[in-house]
C-alpha cells in the first residue's frame, strides 16, 4: 500500500506537470506493453475517446490501472489531443518449480497455488508470496505434517519474466497420541474407537499408518461414527464438536469428539406413496425394514436405491424416491417413501467410441439394451458387464445423455479402451535337452476386430514338431450359436530325451457348436477324430513301464472318435481381472466305443471372487481345477491323456507338471487331478492405482493321483490321499502388457517331498492367475 501511495503521488506530480489543464481526449495511445493484452488496459482505464477530462479524472484513471495489479508504474502524458498511457508491466510467472515434495504430488500443490491466484502465465505479485506459503502449509497441515516448511525464491528471467522456485521440507506426520470420545453411554469407547481408521500406535502401525493423523481420515471416521449410531436407531444423534490439539513440538495430536446420542427410535409405520408407474407391490417388496425394527439409515438408503432401480429397470430412468421420517416424542418413526417415477424413457441412439479395431457390430450384439426401445437400467448395466466379460477392452464406460429436444429420450454413449488380446511370437533358441528350437505362432481372441478367435502355431525342435490351427466364431448365427474348428498335427520324439524313449505321431480335428442358455450360461457340443501312433525304441529299456504295458494291451496305433460337451456358467464381472462373481466350467470328453480306444475325461474349473471393500481394491478369491478320467474298455487309460500338476495353473512353487506319480525321476501323471487356491488380491504397493496390474497373495494346494496300481512308482497314491496334497504359498503379479497378459509368481513349497522339484519363480506370457 505504501508503494502504491508513493508511486501514485509521483505519477500525479508528473501528470500535473505534463497535463496542465483540462482537455478533450481525441485518441488514447498505450506504450510499454509486452505481454498484457491491450484490452485489459482499456477494460481497467475509465477514460474513453471523446471524454473531457480534468486532473481528478486522470488521478482516478491512474489509480484504477494500478489496482488492476498488472503494472508496476503508470504514467499519463499529453501529445496535443492524444492521451498517452505509458506503463511498466509487472513480470509474468514463466515457470513454477517444486522441490522436496514426495508425500503430496505436484498436481495437488499446483492446484493449491491456483486457488491462491497463481499459476504459470499469470502476472507475478510479490505480495502474494506470503499467501502462497500459507496455502501450501495448509495443504500439509491437512495431511498431518505440522512441521512442514515452505521456502520461496524468485528467479529473474529475460523478457520481463520470473521463475518461482518453491522448496518444500515436508517434515514428519504428526502421530495420534489420544482420541477421547465424550457423551457416549450406549456404546463403550473401545467399541466406537474400533470403527476408526485413526488410532494410537500399535503392532501393525508400520504397515497401516493408522497412527498418522490426517484431516481426511478424521472426517471419514466421524462420518463412520455418525452412520453407526444412525443405523442403530439414534435418529437425533449429533456430533457437537471435534477438536484437534497439537503438542508444542507439533509431532503429536490429541483428538476430542463430543457427541449427543439421544434416544433410540423404532418404526411405527412404513409406506410407499406417490405415483408409482408400476404396481405398488413391485416397490413394497423392496422394503428392507418392518414395523417395530430399530431405525436404520443404511436400510433406508438401500430401500431408496432398490425402489429407484426397480423403476429404472421398468423404463423410468430418472425416477426419484425420497424417504421422509416423521419422528414423535415417544421414540417412534413413521417412514414414508415418496415416489416420483417421471416419464417413461426410451433410447434414441447408442453411440460407440474408442473401438479403433473392434467392429461396431461386435459390440452392439452384446448389448441387451436396444435403440428405440424402453430404457432399462438393468439392461444398460448388463451391457457393460457383457462387454467387460468379453476381455477385448481394458475399460468400458457408459454415459446416459438426455436428449435436449425430448425429455423422455436419452442417448447412450459407450466408450471403450481396447487392449491387446493376442500373441504373435517367433523365436530361435537352443536347449541342451531339445537342441535347436524354432517356433512361430499367432493367437488372437478378437481377430481383425470381428470378435472371432483365431490361432495358429508351429513349433519345432529335436523332440517336438507341432502344427495347430483353431478358429471359433461365437456368433455363427445371429442368435448367438457359435461354431469352432480345431486341427492339429504333432510328433513327439522322446528318443533324444534321457528320461523317455518313445515317440508319438498325432493328427486330429474337431468341430464344436456353442448354444447360449442365457446371458451367463452356454453349452458347447463337439465331435472330433484323432489318430495316434506310438513308436517304441526297443533298444532302450529306461522308459516308464506304463508305456510298455499300454502298447502291449492296446497296440501302437489308435483311431479314436471323440465327443465332447461343456457347460459354462459365467457370472464374473471381468474376463481378465474379475473382482466379483463366480464361474462354473464343466467339461466331458469321451473317446466313444467303436474306435481303437474308449475312455472319458471329466474336468471342473471353478472361480469365486468377493470384494472386501467398496472400491474393490481388496478382494478374496477361491479357485479350483479338478479332473477325473478312466477307461471305457479293457485297455488301460492312455498314458498320453493323463493329468499333471505343478506350475502356474495348479500349484505354484513346484515345477510345471512335476507332481504326482513318478517312474524313477520321470513324472507320469495320473487320472485324478485335485487342486485349489485361495487368493487375496490387494493394491500394488508403491504404484498408483492401475487397472492393468493385479497383485495377489496365494495359498495353493493340489496333486495328481491314480486309480491304477502304484507298484514300482514313487510319490504315488491309490485314489485320493489328502496327506499327499502339496501346498505352496507366495505372491504374484499379473500385468496386461501391449503384447498380452504377463504373469509372474514367487512361491515357496510348504511340504515338498525329497522327490519333488521346487521352482520359486515362475512366469507366463498369455495367461493371468
Amino acid at each position: 500500500m505504501k508503494r502504491f501511495t508513493l508511486l501514485s503521488l509521483l505519477g500525479l506530480i508528473f501528470s500535473v506537470h505534463a497535463i496542465a489543464s483540462d482537455f478533450a481526449v481525441d485518441d488514447i495511445r498505450i506504450e510499454g506493453l509486452q505481454q498484457v493484452d491491450p484490452a485489459i488496459v482499456f477494460r481497467n482505464f475509465p477514460i474513453n475517446r471523446g471524454d473531457l477530462v480534468d486532473q481528478r479524472a486522470l488521478n482516478d484513471a491512474t489509480k484504477d490501472l494500478f489496482e488492476s495489479g498488472y503494472f508496476d508504474d503508470v504514467e499519463l502524458l499529453k501529445d496535443q489531443g492524444v492521451l498517452i498511457v505509458r506503463v511498466k508491466e509487472r513480470p509474468s510467472v514463466a515457470l513454477i518449480r517444486l522441490e522436496g515434495n514426495d508425500l503430496i504430488k505436484d498436481e495437488q500443490l499446483m492446484a493449491a497455488l491456483k486457488r491462491s491466484g497463481l499459476e504459470e502465465g499469470d502476472v507475478f505479485r510479490r505480495s502474494a508470496l506470503d499467501q502462497i506459503r500459507l496455502d501450501l502449509l495448509q495443504v500439509y497441515n491437512q495431511a498431518g505434517r505440522y512441521t512442514a516448511e515452505i521456502n520461496t525464491d524468485v528467479e529473474q528471467l529475460d523478457g520481463n519474466r520470473v521463475a518461482l522456485n518453491i522448496k518444500v521440507t515436508e517434515g514428519e506426520t504428526a502421530v495420534v497420541q489420544k482420541i477421547n470420545i465424550i457423551g457416549n453411554s450406549a456404546f463403550s469407547d473401545e467399541e466406537l474407537l474400533g470403527l476408526f481408521d485413526l488410532g494410537t500406535t500399535n503392532l501393525f502401525s508400520w504397515w497401516t499408518d493408522n497412527d498418522k493423523y490426517a484431516r481426511e481420515k478424521l472426517s471419514a471416521d466421524i462420518e463412520r461414527l455418525r452412520s453407526y449410531y444412525l443405523d442403530r436407531g439414534f435418529v437425533k444423534f449429533d456430533i457437537n464438536s471435534s477438536d484437534v490439539s497439537i503438542s508444542p513440538d507439533q509431532k503429536q495430536v490429541f483428538v476430542t469428539i463430543s457427541l449427543t446420542e439421544g434416544q433410540q427410535y423404532k418404526y411405527t409405520d412404513i409406506d410407499v406413496v406417490g405415483e408409482f408407474g408400476v404396481d405398488k407391490s413391485e416397490l413394497t417388496k423392496h422394503l428392507q425394514m418392518k414395523t417395530g425394527d430399530l431405525f436404520s439409515r443404511k436400510l433406508v438408503v438401500e430401500t431408496n436405491n432398490l425402489i429407484q432401480k426397480e423403476l429404472g429397470d421398468s423404463g423410468y430412468l430418472f425416477a426419484k424416491s425420497n424417504a421422509i421420517p416423521e419422528v414423535d416424542d415417544q421414540g417412534g418413526v413413521a417412514l414414508k417413501f415418496y415416489v416420483e417415477p417421471g416419464k417413461l424413457v426410451t433410447v434414441r441412439r447408442i453411440e460407440i467410441r474408442g473401438n479403433a479395431m473392434t467392429a461396431d457390430e461386435v459390440i452392439r450384439r452384446e448389448l441387451p439394451q436396444m435403440e428405440g426401445s424402453v430404457a432399462s437400467a438393468d439392461a444398460i448395466e448388463r451391457s457393460k458387464t457383457r462387454l467387460d466379460r468379453l476381455g477385448f477392452f481394458s475399460k468400458v464406460d457408459i454415459k446416459t445423455l438426455r436428449v435436449a429436444s425430448a425429455d423422455d429420450q436419452v442417448d447412450l454413449q459407450f466408450s471403450v479402451e481396447e487392449q491387446s488380446l493376442g500373441q504373435i511370437n517367433a523365436g530361435v533358441g537352443y536347449s541342451s535337452a531339445e537342441g535347436i528350437l524354432f517356433d512361430v505362432g499367432l493367437q488372437q481372441d478378437n481377430f481383425l476386430g470381428t470378435g472371432t478367435e483365431f490361432g495358429f502355431a508351429f513349433n519345432n525342435s529335436q523332440i517336438l514338431t507341432q502344427y495347430t490351427f483353431s478358429f471359433n466364431d461365437p456368433y455363427y448365427t445371429l442368435d448367438g450359436v457359435g461354431r469352432g474348428y480345431d486341427v492339429y498335427y504333432r510328433t513327439r520324439d522322446f528318443g533324444n530325451d534321457d528320461l523317455s524313449d518313445y515317440n508319438t505321431n498325432e493328427v486330429g480335428a474337431s468341430v464344436n457348436f456353442g448354444y447360449p442358455i442365457d446371458e451367463n450360461q452356454r453349452v458347447t457340443l463337439g465331435v472330433g477324430l484323432d489318430s495316434t501312433d506310438v513308436n517304441i525304441n526297443e533298444s532302450v529299456s529306461t522308459r516308464p513301464d506304463i508305456i510298455d504295458e499300454f502298447v502291449t494291451s492296446a497296440g501302437s496305433s489308435y483311431l479314436t472318435y471323440n465327443l465332447n460337451g461343456r457347460w459354462r456358467n459365467n457370472h464374473l464381472n471381468n474376463a481378465f481381472f474379475p473382482t466379483d462373481g463366480y464361474l462354473h466350467d464343466v467339461r466331458l470328453d469321451v473317446a466313444v466305443p467303436g474306435g481303437d480306444l474308449a475312455y472319458y475325461k471329466a474336468s471342473y474349473t471353478g472361480r469365486y471372487y468377493q470384494p472386501l471393500n467398496r472400491d474393490q481394491t481388496w478382494v478374496f478369491g477361491l479357485k479350483t481345477r479338478n479332473g477325473f478320467a478312466g477307461s471305457l474298455d479293457s485297455n488301460p487309460y492312455p498314458f498320453f491323456q493323463r493329468y499333471f500338476a505343478g506350475g502356474l495353473r495348479t500349484v505354484r512353487g513346484f515345477a510345471n507338471n512335476s507332481l504326482g506319480p513318478k517312474d524313477g525321476d520321470d513324472p507320469i501323471g495320473g487320472n485324478i487331478l485335485l487342486s485349489g487356491s485361495a487368493e487375496l488380491i490387494f493394491p500394488a504397493p508403491f504404484l498408483d492405482e492401475d487397472s492393468s496390474i493385479r497383485t495377489i497373495a496365494f495359498l495353493d494346494g493340489g496333486n495328481v493321483f491314480t486309480t491304477d496300481s502304484c507298484s514300482g512308482l514313487t510319490d504315488c497314491s491309490d485314489n485320493i490321499d489328502i496327506g499327499e496334497v502339496r501346498f505352496a504359498a507366495g505372491v504374484g503379479l499379473s500385468w496386461i502388457t501391449a503384447i498380452g497378459p504377463l504373469s509372474i509368481s514367487f512361491g515357496q513349497a510348504l511340504n515338498a517331498s525329497s522327490n519333488d522339484t521346487k521352482e520359486s519363480v515362475q512366469f507366463s506370457l498369455g495367461q493371468t492367475f
